[in-house]
């Protein structure tokens, strides 16, 4: 299978080589150089990866980045964001926006690749025949579906991002279970994330939003001070 690889940098030498290395090892690519064009490339071609820098001419990667994850009716692109800064803010800002990995300059191109096929590689391990339900709430993991009764009665479609449906899918597997933040991080990113682990609490808010009727006293995920998460819901 050939993955669609899109490629947001506006320095061209650098993009050169990242098409170069993509495309050498099998991959179909496209380039732009600013984040506005990124966005429209995305929408036509709904690439399986995006290679997104942080420092773009106009919209910044970390909004580029922002703007696709609010995209819920198309495709959930892995994330891979490249930063010239080795500051922990910016890795941090840059999982907090969605991002599922990041990469510092200057890096090799083998790094690269391989951070590019351990990203492809995780949808793949994770697909399993398995359902999790619960009075409220069902997900199908092979699917990738995930589904609310509201107590109304009515039935809804979750649109959620790819973090957070494994984060719901996370919690739902064992409810009433305590999760704190490690390993809740080695579930969404596994072994290749570095960084500040309460980016976790980032993406609990946002999944928060969307199935909480009120996010700031929420019944579903429940805060564990001091040690972490749990979801509560009858099965």
């Amino acid at each position: 299978m050939s993955y669609q690889i899109l490629i947001v940098e506006d320095e061209p030498e650098i993009a050169r080589l990242i098409e170069f290395a993509l495309t050498r090892e099998g991959f179909s690519t496209c380039h732009c150089a600013n984040g506005l064009s990124a966005l429209q490339v995305f929408k036509e071609q709904q690439p399986d990866v995006i290679v997104l820098d942080l420092m773009l001419p106009g919209l910044d990667g970390l909004a580029v980045c922002d703007r696709i994850r609010q995209m819920s009716n198309l495709k959930d692109p892995y994330i891979l964001m490249l930063t010239a800064k080795g500051e922990k803010i910016d890795r941090v800002n840059g999982l907090g926006a969605g991002a599922d990995d990041y990469l510092i300059k200057p890096f090799s191109l083998p790094e690269l690749v391989a951070r590019i096929r351990s990203l492809l590689k995780r949808s793949l391990r994770q697909q399993q025949d398995l359902v999790y339900r619960t009075q409220h709430f069902e997900v199908n993991v092979d699917r990738c579906t995930a589904s609310q009764n509201l107590d109304s009665g009515i039935g809804r479609s979750l649109e959620l991002t790819t973090l957070e449906f494994k984060l719901l899918s996370t919690l739902m597997s064992q409810p009433r279970r305590v999760w704190n933040r490690t390993q809740l991080v080695d579930r969404l990113w596994g072994n290749d994330f570095f960084g500040d682990e309460r980016v976790v609490d980032t993406h609990v808010a946002r999944l928060r939003q969307k199935i909480e009727s009120d996010p700031t006293n929420p019944k579903y995920i429940q805060t564990i001070v001091g040690i972490g998460y749990k979801f509560e819901d009858n099965r």
